[in-house]
């Protein structure tokens, strides 16, 4: 569209007018003439000086026990904490020497790793309902690495052990002089377990000290759920082999499920028949009790402990049967009583499990910190992510020392404490006297308590990450992403590794975020009829659009990754291709040996409607005004882009809006941008995009739109003096 004098002067007056009434926002200035060495000395200042409000504010943080016991309530919280440490310690004694099962180990190592943790957590901890001990998918871990430390070191597998040819080897000359005596298979393997533990411990404590809780919050919640799933499969068909009585090894490496499966059907011939009964008795009891407890749970004032009295009575009907003697069935054996003296971990064996312990630590931390913050939010406390971390890295390095094996809190037995009425962590001392009481007294009588018991224990206590599977169509529905993460990461853990699973879960998580910027499209608006309100017009019905002028939004940072698909979207959206374009109109030129101007056909313009105002090589040049295929009723001389929705920019991201303002600025298009972050302000300013004010236009690119509004306002008076609205469905 040609312009004259009159209407180039009219336009100028109304762009001088407009700006008078363009919203104006003065940024504070930023305090930059602070250089480095000013922020460090502040920053040691702050960190290494030392008052005594600053020592006993540390240490109350540091040991939040302090904190809370000397304000408890004794006679509104000691009934429910008490109450509660009763049922959750009575619940602990057979889950923890069934779980001992899962991590390779003898039953007392479970019962000390209960105890130890539920002291230390109860000091240390910040939350007050968490439960602190064995966790099922932990155990699976440390098991795996036992027993493939017992492989290498050339220990017998477990049914040579069974049989009788229990093998000893001397751990003196493995690097460890605290260990001048020999040390047979069991003893080995609560070595590992232990050497595991401090590791993951040092790694958990380390990350409370570089203060890296956050790292929890990349670990999402489907992806736990995923993993968890996904090991609850492994732990089930670990445990299948118990529950039929047969003495098969643990495979190793990947694909350990199919493995199992393999084993099992190989020598199903050799099931034992004591074991199998005893195995179908007790799930057909346990069960439909533990269905009881889950349907009742709000009319009972606590859990009934059925896992307890199956294991009462199982050890009883096993020791009077004679199931060990004279069927040949599996039992716990010897259970000693009292505590062995502490030792050191086998220092050579930490290159051996320093891999492992990293991804079991990530697993403790991630499931301790979201099942706390769950806990505090429900009743109205908060929880400190890194001193979580301190507290569960102490609760896995202090009980290595006396055998034990990893922990992390547990939901299975959080939630029955917290339905219980416990109030604080006094419920966890509690629970761990109940544990003393067992270690001290009644933990031999547990010696005929057969293996198939322990293994049905931890099968039923599998319902829940089981129950899983049955919400896979509700989180499809609800988001495809998340769901597709979960499954990923549940088939990974099951089916690959199960540390493999948490690894692919984290990548899958990461890419399925950079895929969503990959997907982001850019929209065309349209403003409402009543108000000065901006819409993708595909979306919404009666948005109007404005003559000469069309409104875009990109949803997504625009940086690296990205910065392509933006252009190739834009450039889609507006229906003509700056490049292309360029490069047809060269051809052209090149061809014919005629000026631009009186080319005629180009692409994504009509010719019989094309119109070149202005002339090249040295002339002035006008305003180019373009009819386009995709847009038959609108000629377009200015592009808005909303940039509300764009986070951030990076260098890329600033080139590429340099060059769309560029491309089409030379097809005489001219770009600007609105409702620009102060993130993106100054990254367009630290990248140049903004021109030199020593430039001919004034200063005028210069100017920052706050609305839309005042942009498309803006570039109308530049361009053309009227403004009417064109109706738009």
């Amino acid at each position: 569209m040609t312009q004259g004098d009159d209407c180039t002067a009219a336009a100028e007056d109304g762009s001088e007018n407009d700006q008078q009434h363009l919203l104006i926002l003065e940024r504070s200035e930023k305090n930059t003439e602070r250089n480095w060495k000013t922020v460090v000395s502040r920053r040691l200042r702050k960190h290494c000086s030392c008052t005594s409000n600053k020592a006993k504010s540390k240490l109350l943080a540091f040991v939040p026990i302090l904190k809370w016991l000397p304000r408890y309530q004794l006679r509104d919280w000691l009934l429910g904490d008490v109450m509660s440490g009763l049922i959750v310690g009575i619940l602990l004694v057979p889950q923890s020497i069934a779980y001992s099962l899962l991590a390779s180990q003898d039953p007392i190592y479970g019962l000390y790793t209960s105890f130890f943790s539920s002291i230390i957590y109860a000091l240390l901890g910040s939350s007050r309902h968490i439960s602190v001990g064995i966790f099922g998918v932990l155990c699976l871990l440390v098991g795996q690495v036992v027993d493939r430390e017992l492989a290498l070191a050339g220990y017998l597998t477990e049914s040579s052990v069974v049989s009788g040819n229990n093998s000893v080897a001397p751990l003196a000359g493995q690097g460890n002089d605290s260990y001048g005596v020999e040390c047979d298979r069991s003893c080995y393997a609560i070595t590992v377990g232990a050497t595991l533990t401090f590791t993951a411990g040092v790694y958990q404590v380390l990350m409370g000290v570089f203060q890296i809780g956050f790292v929890s919050v990349y670990l999402s919640d489907s992806l736990l759920s995923g993993f968890a799933t996904g090991a609850s499969l492994t732990i089930l068909t670990s445990q299948i082999k118990h529950l039929l009585g047969l003495k098969i090894p643990r495979p190793q490496g990947w694909f350990t499920l199919f493995k199992t499966w393999y084993s099992l059907l190989s020598n199903l011939g050799n099931t034992n028949i004591c074991d199998l009964v005893t195995s179908l008795v007790c799930l057909l009891i346990l069960i439909p009790t533990k269905e009881l407890n889950d349907r009742f749970k709000s009319k009972l004032k606590a859990p009934i402990p059925f896992e307890l009295f199956v294991v009462i009575i199982a050890t009883v009907a096993s020791h009077f049967g004679r199931f060990n003697v004279d069927y040949g069935s599996g039992v716990a054996g010897d259970i000693p009583t009292g505590f062995l003296p502490p030792q050191m971990p086998l220092w050579s064996l930490i290159p051996n499990v320093a891999v492992d312990a990293f991804s079991i630590a990530i697993v403790g931390f991630a499931i301790t910190v979201s099942l706390s913050e769950m806990f505090a939010k429900k009743h109205g406390y908060k929880v400190d992510a890194n001193q979580e971390m301190y507290a569960i890295g102490f609760c896995n390095i202090l009980p290595s020392f006396f055998r034990c094996f990893t922990t992390s809190a547990a939901l299975t037995k959080t939630l029955v404490k917290e339905s219980t009425g416990c109030q604080t962590q006094v419920s966890g001392l509690v629970s761990a006297l109940i544990l003393l009481l067992v270690l001290l007294v009644i933990a031999p009588l547990f010696y005929s308590l057969q293996k198939c018991v322990l293994a049905v224990i931890i099968v039923v206590n599998l319902r829940g990450a089981l129950r899983k599977f049955t919400d896979v169509p509700r989180m499809w529905r609800v988001n495809r992403g998340d769901a597709s993460i979960w499954l990923i990461t549940m088939a990974t853990s099951a089916l690959v590794n199960t540390e493999l699973g948490l690894l692919v879960g984290v990548l899958v998580s990461a890419f399925c975020v950079l895929g969503r910027t990959q997907q982001a499209r850019v929209l065309e608006l349209g403003r409402a009829a009543t108000r000065e309100h901006y819409e993708d017009l595909s979306s919404y019905r009666g948005l109007q659009t404005h003559p000469g002028v069309a409104v875009f939004r990109y949803e997504a940072p625009i940086y690296y990754a990205n910065q392509s698909l933006f252009k190739k979207s834009l450039y889609r959206c507006v229906g003509l291709d700056p490049v292309k374009e360029k490069t047809r109109r060269l051809k052209i030129k090149m061809k014919t040996s005629k000026p631009p101007e009186d080319v005629a056909g180009v692409t994504n313009m009509k010719p019989e409607e094309d119109e070149v105002a202005g002339k090249e090589d040295g002339r002035p040049a006008a305003t180019v005004t373009l009819m386009l295929d995709q847009k038959p009723a609108c000629r377009l001389h200015s592009l808005v882009i909303d940039c509300s929705a764009v986070l951030f920019l990076d260098t890329a991201g600033v080139n590429a809006l340099k060059e769309v303002r560029k491309d089409y600025g030379e097809l005489g298009l001219q770009v600007v941008l609105a409702q620009c972050n102060t993130s993106v302000l100054d990254a367009l300013e630290r990248g140049g995009y903004y021109p030199d004010q020593k430039g001919g236009d004034g200063g005028e690119s210069r100017v920052i739109f706050f609305t839309i509004a005042d942009a498309v306002r803006y570039v109308q008076n530049r361009s053309a003096p009227n403004g009417d609205l064109n109706s738009k469905c």
